[in-house]
């Protein structure tokens, strides 16, 4: 934090984030208080005063709003962080918002929700603020994002790049790619040099919600079907025992495998289970004797390119579970409570 007595920001956001405040009917900006609250600039709207910590960045991911949570999180109780970037994905806005961190964008978006105080403006992003959000070297999706769910999977771990390679089953040069990328997002560091050189994750949690917010499938197909079963517990098993039998690679996933390691839920309408891109969806559905609907399923199968999906997948009971990272993205696209169940996932039992 600064004592400086002008408002601090950095760049060319200066005059944009200035501008943005100053036309908010009944706010003004001035100039820091200069006591113990050090903050960078006041906002006064009414009777109602806030000091505010603005930190500035260009583009703002999932990865660097849960760090800026963790920055906040040191400041001093009387003041507020304010995030001031050219453009912020739509995850990190979600992680700021939930986390009570107001920011503003170039576009004019604009969350501040502090006592006596609420500000919210929509923006909207021109063509040139997403090629900069763009931007950010390799994604973690297809292999790469393989490669860092391998890292999650094992966040202490100093990890060489072959090693990563082989643990993955992708190439070397990927991995270097993908460890540059992390390294420049601040969530790996390097040790040593030469053959011994290696790389840990320094903020998995951060690491996680970069991967959830990134990780997209190539290719999907998914077949809806109906299979009738007295006992919805035993379907996932029975599911998983007969795709087995077919010699069909294949993980359930969704709130069937979380049922599976977690007790917070009990119900499961339907059944997800990925598997392998070799087997056509018609021949899965004929060897668990279930049948294609359009409606009223409780069934849903599902294949992607490369088999990403399928990757550290686990026995469990018999049964084949998604890694539960994977159970942890695919439940985040589920319109069934699936977000909320994400985060019980999250917090019981991926533990950061």
């Amino acid at each position: 934090m600064k004592n400086g007595p002008m408002v601090n920001i950095a760049g060319d956001l200066e005059r944009d984030v200035v501008r943005i405040l100053r036309d908010v009917p009944g706010v003004s900006v001035e100039a820091s208080l200069g006591d113990s609250r050090r903050g960078d600039v006041v906002i006064r709207a009414g009777d109602v005063t806030h000091v505010i910590e603005v930190k500035a960045q260009r583009i703002t991911n999932a990865s660097a709003a849960r760090q800026l949570i963790g920055y906040a999180e040191h400041l001093p109780k009387d003041v507020h962080l304010v995030l001031v970037a050219r453009s912020i994905t739509q995850e990190a806005g979600r992680i700021l918002t939930e986390a009570g961190i107001g920011f503003i964008d170039v576009t004019g978006a604009m969350r501040l929700d502090l006592p006596g105080l609420y500000l919210w403006r929509e923006g909207k992003l021109d063509a040139a603020n997403r090629q900069r959000g763009d931007e950010q070297g390799l994604r973690l999706a297809g292999k790469a994002g393989v490669a860092t769910q391998a890292l999650l999977g094992d966040p202490g771990r100093r990890w060489k790049i072959h090693d990563l390679a082989t643990e993955a089953d992708v190439s070397v040069g990927l991995v270097h790619r993908l460890f540059l990328r992390l390294e420049s997002e601040k969530l790996v560091q390097a040790d040593g040099a030469g053959p011994q050189k290696t790389r840990h994750v320094t903020n998995p949690a951060a690491l996680l919600d970069l991967w959830a917010e990134e990780m997209h499938d190539r290719g999907v197909q998914e077949l809806r079907a109906f299979r009738l079963a007295r006992d919805p517990t035993a379907q996932i098993s029975t599911l998983s025992r007969l795709l087995t039998e077919a010699k069909i690679d294949h993980a359930v996933t969704g709130a069937a495998a979380a049922a599976q390691v977690s007790p917070f839920i009990t119900s499961v309408p339907v059944t997800d289970i990925w598997v392998t891109e070799v087997s056509a969806l018609e021949d899965v559905a004929a060897a668990t004797r279930a049948e294609e609907v359009r409606e009223g399923h409780n069934v849903v199968f599902r294949h992607a390119k490369d088999d990403t999906p399928l990757a550290f997948r686990t026995r469990h009971d018999r049964t084949w579970l998604a890694d539960n990272f994977r159970v942890f993205l695919d439940l985040r696209a589920d319109p069934r409570r699936g977000r909320e169940q994400a985060d019980r996932l999250r917090e019981g039992v991926i533990g950061f």
